[in-house]
């Protein structure tokens, strides 16, 4: 048994009406460290929306940066589209971040959904799967600090090492996002567990599930595969206040995708009694760390999370067997 885990998204992009604030992005990762919270996830994408395109901060970057600021947090993304980018080059960025930050780096990666994007990077759309696989284990053979000899993108390359090796751990912390069986398949034998996006407590536990199957078919113990669930928070003085401000926010910021069971309805909403009780169902279903994407990402849902919600929660414990 440990205790369930508590993190934070960060407004590292935006609605078009607006531009990211790395000041306020700061303050918010510093204010967030000191009232407990356990991690931070950065939003990636390199392009989003063609009509009214989101301003966005590359996720990375803006980990570098909080690991400079910040001294216990956990820093994640949430979630990378690893196809975008050359394995070599990520990688190396990867590395980095974790030696900078000292063992706190998660990469959260999925293949990604936006054709649009993919076409600007020069990356061919139909071929992400097989681009994520290979890029994935490229990067854990560079992480080894061994020579390494390959192809890449098509391209054969011999006897490259990557120097320094990563520490204090021999690599980042891997999580994989996505939904479909294929997908559930690889987080099970290809990662460190999963990381998944507005699901609800039966949800949840459908796909847990499964992924746990997979791991134990792939001769992997499922107690060793972590998760992450992302859920939007709003804090008010009635689930009928709060229900109404979660929807209109989630419709600004957020896609929900219809081949996904993600929904609004996994909203952590309500009064801080009601928000604890949909927490505790979270837990119950196997999640083992919710990442908050709390209401404008206003600080003063931050602070009454903290105050009025971690108090009610505080004993909550998973199980790694669920």
């Amino acid at each position: 048994m440990s205790k369930l885990k508590f993190g934070l998204a960060l407004e590292n992009f935006t609605p078009a009406s607006h531009d990211p604030d790395v000041g306020a992005i700061v303050a918010y990762a510093r204010r967030a460290e000191q009232l407990g919270f356990d991690s931070l996830w950065a939003w990636d994408h390199m392009f989003l929306g063609s009509g009214k395109p989101f301003p966005f901060l590359e996720s990375l970057s803006t980990l570098a940066l909080l690991a400079g600021q910040t001294e216990r947090v956990e820093l994640g993304t949430g979630i990378l589209v690893l196809p975008l980018r050359r394995a070599a080059v990520l990688a190396k960025t990867a590395a980095t971040i974790e030696i900078i930050s000292r063992g706190r780096l998660t990469l959260g990666m999925a293949v990604g959904w936006y054709e649009r994007e993919f076409d600007a990077c020069g990356v061919p759309f139909r071929k992400r799967g097989r681009i994520f696989e290979e890029n994935l284990e490229l990067m854990k053979l560079f992480w080894s600090g061994e020579r390494v000899s390959g192809e890449a993108g098509g391209v054969p390359f011999r006897n490259a090492v990557m120097l320094p090796k990563t520490s204090p751990r021999p690599r980042p912390r891997l999580l994989i996002g996505g939904y479909v069986d294929k997908v559930l398949q690889r987080v099970a034998e290809k990662s460190d567990g999963w990381l998944t996006y507005f699901y609800e407590p039966p949800a949840f536990a459908s796909a847990w599930s499964r992924i746990r199957e997979h791991a134990e078919r792939a001769g992997r113990d499922p107690d060793e595969l972590g998760n992450v669930a992302q859920l939007p928070l709003c804090i008010d003085d009635s689930f009928e206040a709060a229900d109404r401000r979660a929807r209109e926010y989630i419709g600004t910021y957020f896609d929900l995708p219809e081949w996904s069971e993600s929904t609004a309805e996994s909203a952590i909403r309500g009064t801080p009694e009601q928000c604890a009780e949909q927490i505790a169902a979270q837990a119950e279903a196997g999640v083992r760390h919710i990442c908050l994407v709390p209401y404008n990402y206003d600080l003063e849902q931050v602070e009454r999370f903290a105050a009025e919600v971690m108090p009610l929660v505080s004993g909550i414990q998973v199980s790694a067997t669920r």
